[in-house]
This record gives structure tokens, C-alpha cells and sequence, in this order.
């Protein structure tokens, strides 16, 4: 039990013998202490002094003294109004460093297989490479679906691939018409931007096609490009792939073939991974069959074209459209198919949909259009809306070719990486491979934690020169720190300290000593936290605050240098907890710390 547990169910005893109240756990407000007071613990006592009948100093008082004579692990106790606040003995801080220390990894929960949660995220077009859009969903779910696993749910990564559609079509068209047979092979690009390279020719086309149409005929935009020939032929084809015609398929098939090989090598230098990749034309035909299935059953209608749509206006929504007159299916089609298959695989106690916000809508209807269908786990479908990542000269335009490769930032990062780093000097005595190893670190960790530590629901600015800097709320300064830590603690083994034990009962805390305790011993509720609330952010800003603790401590106490042996044992056990939970922490992040810098 957790020591604020022990102290909760004190409060709660001394509120029933001295008042008579019957106060459940969770409606006790304890809090760490604020650090200009004084004390560990604070309970906010207001609620209960009408109840006590007593001035909040009075109430406060007396659960006080009634809750330190049964808990020995209470030193003393101080009032300031109507906050009542707890100091604990050193020896309950320096007995927690011990079984902390023990851990096999410290903060990360047993996990329950019996409360499975999915979580799609990545979610990419086959028409296209990867963007910065693509790495915060990437970074993201990756992040949350492994915070999740740490806080105990047994977590499934998944990502479903948009590989069908009009869009998909687009790139077809261009590669048949322009293309002259070529491939990844025969112009030394990777698939995926080969592919991205077609789809915006196709636009550019369009654009010219459309505003001839417009012109000629003074059409509106809309009109002049649905009835553009590049428009009208990429419908033909997208008609003959769900017809199943045999040279389409073959298109289609190879081109995608190529955009893997792209995706998987972005995604592999990236650090993202998936247990099941889902490809939205396995899914669409499943979505297909509820569809009819729902319209036999009166769910849904038909209107006197033949198309079929959902009525969701007692919903509060309007009418929405699963299955166009033609017989092809929409997106909603295609999801209500993911969503089935899904639960089937895994029965999911909760299916997450890392996706941005501007999808809002679609997945408030997605899950309304299930329940509709009487799926009952409509309810589990969460949809973790994140806000729009954008660069200090705008927004990104797939279209126009204006975004920004995610392969091309990567590179981008590693060589800011790389000049910061030797600038600073810190890979002196460091073998080549073993630069380029430390420059991707640096340059992957700035890259996530820059993304990470932002709100998910907050859109945000990327500025790559911003997001390396070794001082600051920034991955490069926190890796610095765990590899100053492990630096200390090689010294610390070369003077055989790493495998002699402190004694805890004799050991005085100086303020950053118990200070830097707290902090670590927040971690397992910072990821149970960060699990429910699906932020990252709050495990980036915990540790980013671990290693200001660590480095201000550092700054005025020595670990090794220290006469007092006991006190270098207990530094040195402080620094290993230290080194462990930041190494945790960012792995939870995605990124990885280095040993040296």
C-alpha cells in the first residue's frame, strides 16, 4: 500500500471517531505539498468543517494529532488555514529509494490481459510518403499505446491502411498516363515517394483541366473539377477495381507494393511498430455486409436512388450516407467493417482511434451509425483527437506537394544533431559508428520529445533548430542528464560502492535529496495518469522535471566525493533509481537514451 493510501485511511477513521462522517477515499483531497510549504502531504480539510462544526484551523487540528499518534510513518504535522499538511520521517523516503531500487522496473504496473485496449494510429494513404502530419500520429499512438501497457492493459497496436479510394486512383491514373513504366528500381526513389510523385501531377493536371472547364463553360470549382476528364477517368477506375478488373488489380497491386517497402523503412527509423496492419480493401466489403444487413433489419434506408444512408437527426446529427447508388462504399463503409473486425480479433474492452481533430465529425457518427446497428461495443470506440502539427512557414498541402517528407526532417534532424553536438564537444573519444549512433539518438529524441511533451489536443509549431538544444524543456537535455548519471555511476562501480548497501534508518535528507525522492516516487501515478488522460505530455513535462531535480541536487551535493560513506551509498542508490525511471520514462516516449554524451 502506498503511503498516501496508509495516510487516506487514517483520515477517513479519524473523521468517523471525532466527527462522526463517513468520508469515501476518493473524495479526499490529498496533494503532494506545494514546495514553498512545508511537508509532504496536504489534505484540504474545508469540505468537513461544516460537518465537524468547528473553524477549518480547528478541524484541521485535530485530524492532525489523531492521524500522527496512529502512523508512525508521520513525523509532524502543520496548519496553514485550511490546509493541513504531513511530513513523513526520512526513513519512509530512504525505505521507499530501497524497494524502489529492488524493482525489476520501477513505476510499470502488472499487466491485467483480461482489459484489452486497441489502438490504431498511423493510418496512412498509399498515394503518398509519410509527412510531419503522419509522425505526430505516429509518435503519438505509439507513445499512448505504450503508457497504456505500462499502466497494466494489455495494449494491441494497429494500423489500418488506407490502400483504395479515389485518392488511390488519383496516383493510378498519372503513373498510366505519364509514367513510362518506371519504378522505384529504375529511378532510385523510394516507392512511396515515387507514388506521392504521381499524385501531384495528377493535381496539377486537374488544376489545368478544371480551369480550362471553367473558362469555357464558367463552371464553379467544384463543378469544374468533378467533371474534369482526369476526375472522370479516376471514378472509371475506381469503379473497375471494386468490379475486380484484372489490370487494375495489377496496378494496384504493385504500386502499393512499393509504397510498403517505403512505409516500412520510414517507420522502422521512425522506432514505431504495430502487432496488425489492417488494409482498408480486406475491410470495406465486411462494412459492405453490416450495411445490408442493418437496411434488412430497418436500421438504416434507402433512398429512390439505390443509395443507402442512416438517419442520425434524432441523433442530433443529419443523414448519412453508407453505400452510394453506384453499390461503392464511402469511408464510414469501410470503418464499420475495421471496427467489426477488430473487436472479433481481440475482443476489445476499448478501441482507440489516434486520429487528428479535423475527423471529429466522422467518428461521432462512426460510433452513433454502430449503435444504430446494435453493436454493442459502440461504446468502447474512443477517439483521441489531436490537434494539427504546422511549421514555422504554414501549413502543409499534400496536394501541392508541400509537406514535409518525414524521411527529409529525419535527415534534417540527425545533421542538427550532429553540428550542435560536435560544437559542444561531446563526442571526444567516440569511434565513428559510435557517432553516428549517438547524432540519430539525439536527433530522433529531439524530434519526439518536441512533438510529445505538447498537449495531443493543442495544435502545435515544429521548429526542428528549437527542438536541439542541450538546456531546456527539450529530449537532448534529458539524455545529457541520464548519460551524466550513468557516468557517475561507472565511477561509482570502479569504486565498488555500486554493490554495498546504505543504511536507511541513519540517513538525514537535505531538501534536494527528498525533494528529487518525491519526484521519483510520483512516476507510477504520473503513467496511471497519463494512461487515463492518453497524454504523453505528462510523462515528457514528469521527466523533463526529474532531470531539473537531479541536476539541481547534483549541482550542490556530490555523490562520490561525499567523507560520509553511508551518505555516497545512499547518493549512488539515488542516482541508479534516477537513471532507471528516466530511461522508463522516455521509453515510454518512443526515445532512447544514450549511455555516454
Amino acid at each position: 500500500m502506498r503511503i498516501e493510501e496508509k495516510i487516506v485511511a487514517q483520515i477517513q477513521s479519524a473523521l468517523k471517531e471525532l466527527f462522526s462522517v463517513e468520508a469515501e477515499s476518493g473524495k479526499l483531497s490529498l496533494q503532494p505539498t506545494r514546495k514553498e510549504f512545508e511537508g509532504d502531504f496536504t489534505l484540504v480539510v474545508f469540505p468537513f468543517v461544516k460537518l465537524a462544526r468547528k473553524s477549518p484551523e480547528e478541524t484541521a487540528r485535530l485530524i492532525g494529532e489523531y492521524v500522527k499518534e496512529n502512523m508512525d510513518e508521520i513525523q509532524s504535522f502543520n496548519i496553514i488555514k485550511g490546509f493541513l499538511n504531513f511530513a513523513l520521517h526520512d526513513k519512509v523516503w530512504t525505505g521507499f529509494l530501497s524497494d524502489a531500487v529492488a524493482e525489476k522496473e520501477y513505476g510499470v504496473a502488472k499487466r491485467d490481459d483480461t482489459d484489452v485496449s486497441v489502438v490504431e494510429y498511423s493510418s496512412p494513404n498509399t498515394n503518398k510518403p509519410l509527412h510531419l502530419g503522419h509522425i505526430r500520429n505516429n509518435l503519438l499512438g505509439y507513445s499512448i499505446a505504450q503508457i497504456m501497457e505500462a499502466s497494466g492493459k494489455k495494449t494491441i497496436k494497429v494500423n489500418l491502411v488506407n490502400d483504395r479510394g479515389i485518392h488511390i486512383c488519383k496516383s493510378m491514373v498519372a503513373w498510366i498516363k505519364w509514367g513510362n513504366g518506371e519504378t522505384p528500381e529504375s529511378t532510385g526513389k523510394k516507392g512511396d515517394k515515387l507514388v506521392g510523385d504521381y499524385y501531384v501531377r495528377f493535381e496539377t493536371e486537374l488544376r489545368k483541366e478544371a480551369q480550362a472547364l471553367k473558362d469555357s463553360h464558367n463552371y464553379d470549382d467544384d463543378i469544374a473539377r468533378n467533371n474534369a476528364p482526369l476526375m472522370v477517368e479516376a471514378r472509371e477506375m475506381l469503379r473497375s477495381w471494386e468490379k475486380g478488373d484484372e489490370e487494375t488489380v495489377k496496378v494496384w497491386k504493385m504500386m502499393n507494393q512499393w509504397v510498403y517497402k517505403g512505409f516500412d523503412s520510414t517507420y522502422q527509423r521512425l522506432g514505431v511498430s504495430f502487432e496488425k496492419i489492417y488494409y482498408e480493401s480486406d475491410t470495406y466489403l465486411l462494412g459492405k455486409e453490416i450495411v445490408l444487413e442493418g437496411l434488412e433489419k430497418g436500421f438504416l434506408f434507402k433512398k429512390e436512388d439505390g443509395s443507402i444512408w442512416a438517419d442520425l437527426t434524432d441523433e442530433g446529427l443529419d443523414q448519412k450516407l453508407l453505400l452510394r447508388a453506384d453499390g461503392t462504399s464511402v469511408y464510414m463503409t469501410q470503418d464499420i467493417g475495421t471496427a467489426q473486425l477488430r473487436f472479433d480479433d481481440y475482443n476489445a474492452t476499448q478501441m482507440i482511434y489516434v486520429v487528428g481533430n479535423e475527423q471529429n465529425y466522422h467518428f461521432d457518427v462512426l460510433k452513433k451509425v454502430l449503435k444504430k446497428l446494435g453493436k454493442e461495443y459502440s461504446d468502447s470506440l474512443y477517439h483521441l483527437s489531436y490537434g494539427m502539427v504546422e511549421l514555422p512557414q504554414g501549413k502543409m498541402k499534400s496536394r501541392e506537394g508541400t509537406v514535409v517528407d518525414a524521411d527529409d526532417l529525419m535527415d534534417e534532424m540527425y545533421s542538427t544533431a550532429r553540428k550542435t553536438t560536435e560544437e559542444l564537444g561531446k563526442v571526444e573519444g567516440f569511434t565513428e559508428e559510435e557517432k553516428e549512433n549517438l547524432f540519430d539518438t539525439i536527433g530522433l529524441g529531439a524530434l519526439k520529445y518536441f512533438i510529445l511533451k505538447v498537449d495531443p489536443k493543442k495544435n502545435m509549431l515544429f521548429n526542428p533548430a528549437e527542438s536541439i538544444d542541450f538546456n531546456g524543456n527539450t529530449g537532448p537535455f534529458i539524455q545529457y542528464t541520464h548519460a551524466r548519471i550513468r557516468s557517475i555511476l561507472r565511477k561509482a562501480a570502479e569504486k565498488g560502492l555500486m554493490e554495498k548497501e546504505f543504511d536507511s534508518t541513519v540517513v538525514t535528507l537535505n531538501d534536494k535529496e527528498k525533494q528529487l525522492l518525491k519526484t521519483l516516487y510520483a512516476f507510477p501515478q504520473t503513467i496511471r495518469q497519463a494512461a487515463s488522460e492518453m497524454s504523453p505530455a505528462m510523462i515528457a513535462n514528469y521527466v523533463y522535471d526529474l532531470a531539473k531535480e537531479f541536476n539541481q541536487f547534483y549541482h550542490e551535493h556530490s555523490v562520490l566525493n561525499e567523507p560520509d560513506l553511508n551518505i555516497s551509498l545512499f547518493r549512488v542508490q539515488l542516482s541508479l533509481l534516477t537513471a532507471g525511471v528516466v530511461k522508463t520514462a522516455m521509453g515510454l516516449l518512443g526515445i532512447n537514451v544514450p549511455e555516454r554524451m
